[in-house]
Parts: structure tokens; C-alpha cells; sequence
């Protein structure tokens, strides 16, 4: 379940109020035997312990204390999740005969394709993840589920992501296998972005989706599975800030994205199964851009009877682009808390940076490309302030003596 909103936490915190109790620990406990319904609908219970600290975290920052603190490593992947498990197995399972292999030739399989690390998960948790999540149900049982064809009236209404295991390529001398990020719009299966990575990390994600905006305009949501980086916090600030919700698809339920899942087999039987040139990043994304536009989106498809690119047109005029611009880079960084001191300084990454206005003792949110750092756009209660410029403490001095 996901975690409590800060709206919610604050209706838990207004009920210490009115509970029974003549002390605050008595009333937080009193309260935690109640249930509170979130936005979604559902019924949430909380101890009283992680009451108090919600309490206690109040009362020192105000709002900003109950928000989910941002982790050093969001964005990277700290264990495997049940989708890139899935994907794992399904890569080596071709290998084995029907029935004939145990979960341990399944995890050596994975290890020494390099499908999985070691790292990410032992041998234990894969055993628990497959029992957990039924990773080796039979497909009968998974086609007893009851579904729907559906397709959204309009393009932009929805677009579907997901990553696909692609080919090996050498990156600075070391083999790699790259990772397909894709977009399709349900409605025209436009391909609006798909790039090929050496990783998957959260701003790798980012990175694509900013390029599809820029090609095919501003979706009105996003369906994605709960892969690490797409149920990272940066890709949901970056939907905030452009006004797209975020879905996610049931715990291992691809054919929920059967759209963009149904792109990677003609990827597969069509792109991947050519001589490609393999020799780089740059070289594989090329080829494979020009697949895209000049066959893929650019051919009639079967379902729809029309080409997409032709399909997308149609509804060009009720489509929000977005202009590429620093204004718009900025809808995509990543971003940071920080204090600012009573010099009107902050750290960031073993360095000291003047606001360019006087935020002494604020918070502020700072805003940066995350592969460069630079520029720290400043941002104070959802207003743009300006940019941060390094602390130079010389040229202070000189500017008070002028001054005097």
C-alpha cells in the first residue's frame, strides 16, 4: 500500500484534538484505534507510535515535516522488483525443457546471463519472491482473469511505458546489456519516444519521457508498472509539475500494457532480429529511431486500419506541446531540499551557493539536471526565485567596502 498523503497524515493529526485523554500520548493511542478513510477510498489504520512521530515531526517543521523524505540512492535500484524478476525468468526459462528445471537452475541461469546480481537479490528472496507473486503460475490460471479491450478516444489521453531487455554493447570496454525505454499512445499506438540505455534508472526514465513530450506534446496519464524507477518520486514530481497522473498496472499483470507489451514482440520479430550495428549507445538509438518513423509509426497498423503518425494527426489540435526551452528543461529536474543560513548560503554537493534573493532561514526546494548538477534553479512555496550562483566570499568583501 502506498504511503500515507501529507493531507491524510494532517486529518490524523486534527483527531489528537478531539480524542479522549488527558495527556498526548493517552489521545494519540486513542486515536490509532480508529480507521481513516485516504483519498483512493481505502480504510488506513497507523499505530500510535508512527502517530507520535508524525506528531512530534509537526510540531518541529510544520507541513514540510510529515513529506516523505527523498533517500540519496532514489532513482537507483536497491533490490529487484517483481516485474524485472519476471522479465529474468522468462529470458532463461526458453533454456529448460517444460517442468524439468528446480528454482536453483532458475536463479544460476539468471546470474550467469547476467539477467540478475547476485547484489540485488539472494538466492533466498528469489525463492520468496516466486512463491509470493506465483512468478512459475501456468498460463491457464493467468488467462482466467477477465479483461476488456479498451482504447481511448482521443490521443494523449494515455500513454503506456515499459522497459525491454535489449541487446549487449560494449560501454568503455565492458559489455552491458541495454535496456529499451518505450512510450506508445494508446489511442493512435504512436510510438512517441523509445530509446535504448545502458542502465535504468529513474532519470534515464525521465530522460526519454522528456524527449517524448517534446516530439508528441504533454499526455494527460501515464500507465506504467511498479518497476523501481517508475514508482520513483522524481518521475512523479516531474507529473505533478506537468499536470499527467500517474497509474500503475497490477503487481506482474503485463497484459495490463498489452499495447506497449505487443510494440516489444514487433521490436523483437522486426528490429532486433536484424544485423545491427552494435558498436555504441549512439550507433543502436540511431538504427533504431529510424525503424520507428519511417516503418513502425509510418506503416498501416492492424488495429486501427490507418498508419499512427496519420491516426495522432487527427487529433493534433487538441494536443498540448510543450516548448523546448530552459524554462521547460527545468519541469524535469531533480530536486532537493535545503536550509538556507543566516548568510543566505546553502550546501550542495561539497559546495556553498548564494540564493538570489534573501531566503535567510527558509527552506527551499533546488532545483538541477541531474547529470550535471548545474544550473540550482531556487524555488520558494512553488515560486521560481532564480538561479543560485557559487559562493564567493572575495567578492563580498569588496562589495561591502564598496558599500561603506
Amino acid at each position: 500500500m502506498k504511503h500515507p498523503s501529507s493531507y491524510l497524515k494532517l486529518r490524523v493529526l486534527a483527531a489528537i484534538d478531539y480524542a479522549e485523554g488527558k495527556t498526548i500520548r493517552k489521545r494519540i493511542k486513542e486515536v490509532a484505534k480508529h480507521q481513516f478513510i485516504d483519498e483512493e477510498g481505502f480504510p488506513r489504520r497507523f499505530t500510535w507510535r508512527t502517530i507520535s512521530t508524525w506528531f512530534y515531526r509537526y510540531k518541529v517543521s510544520g507541513v514540510t515535516g510529515l513529506d516523505i523524505k527523498t533517500r540519496n540512492d532514489r532513482g537507483k535500484t536497491r533490490k529487484t522488483t517483481p516485474e524485472e524478476l519476471m522479465e529474468a525468468i522468462n529470458a532463461v526459462l526458453p533454456e529448460f525443457r517444460q517442468n524439468r528445471f528446480t528454482k536453483l537452475d532458475l536463479y544460476r541461469s539468471c546470474l550467469q546471463k547476467g539477467f540478475l546480481a547476485q547484489s540485488q537479490i539472494s538466492q533466498t528472496n528469489f525463492y520468496r519472491y516466486i512463491r509470493e507473486y506465483d512468478l512459475l503460475e501456468k498460463e491457464p490460471q493467468k488467462k482466467s482473469k477477465r479483461r476488456m479491450a479498451f482504447s481511448m478516444e482521443y490521443a494523449n489521453q494515455l500513454w503506456q511505458a515499459d522497459t525491454l531487455f535489449g541487446p549487449y554493447i560494449k560501454i568503455n570496454g565492458k559489455p552491458i546489456q541495454t535496456k529499451l525505454i518505450a512510450f506508445i499512445d494508446d489511442a493512435s499506438r504512436v510510438i512517441c519516444h523509445a530509446e535504448f540505455f545502458g542502465s535504468e534508472t529513474a532519470w534515464d526514465l525521465i530522460s526519454a519521457f522528456r524527449s517524448g513530450i517534446y516530439k508528441r506534446g504533454i499526455p494527460e496519464q501515464l500507465y506504467v508498472d511498479n518497476g523501481a524507477c517508475y514508482s520513483s518520486l522524481e518521475l512523479k514530481n516531474v507529473c505533478d509539475r506537468i499536470g499527467c497522473i500517474l497509474r500503475f498496472t497490477p503487481v506482474r499483470d503485463a497484459a495490463a500494457k498489452g499495447k506497449v507489451e505487443r510494440f516489444f514482440h514487433t521490436t523483437r520479430m522486426q528490429f532486433l532480429s536484424r544485423q545491427l550495428d552494435l558498436s555504441s549507445l549512439k550507433a543502436l538509438n540511431s538504427q533504431l529511431f529510424r525503424w520507428i518513423e519511417d516503418e513502425y509509426n509510418s506503416r498501416p497498423h492492424s488495429a486501427i486500419s490507418m498508419k499512427p503518425i496519420d491516426r495522432f494527426a487527427i487529433d493534433r489540435k487538441r494536443i498540448n506541446f510543450l516548448t523546448p526551452s530552459e524554462e521547460s528543461d527545468e519541469l524535469f529536474y531533480a530536486e532537493e531540499t535545503r536550509t538556507v543560513k543566516n548568510d543566505n548560503t546553502f550546501p550542495f554537493k561539497n559546495a556553498r551557493y548564494e540564493t538570489p534573493v534573501i531566503l535567510a532561514g527558509k527552506k527551499i526546494e533546488v532545483r538541477f539536471d541531474r547529470r550535471s548538477h548545474h544550473p540550482l534553479i531556487i524555488y520558494y512555496k512553488g515560486q521560481r526565485m532564480g538561479t543560485a550562483t557559487p559562493l564567493n566570499p572575495v567578492a563580498n568583501s569588496r562589495r561591502k567596502q564598496k558599500e561603506a
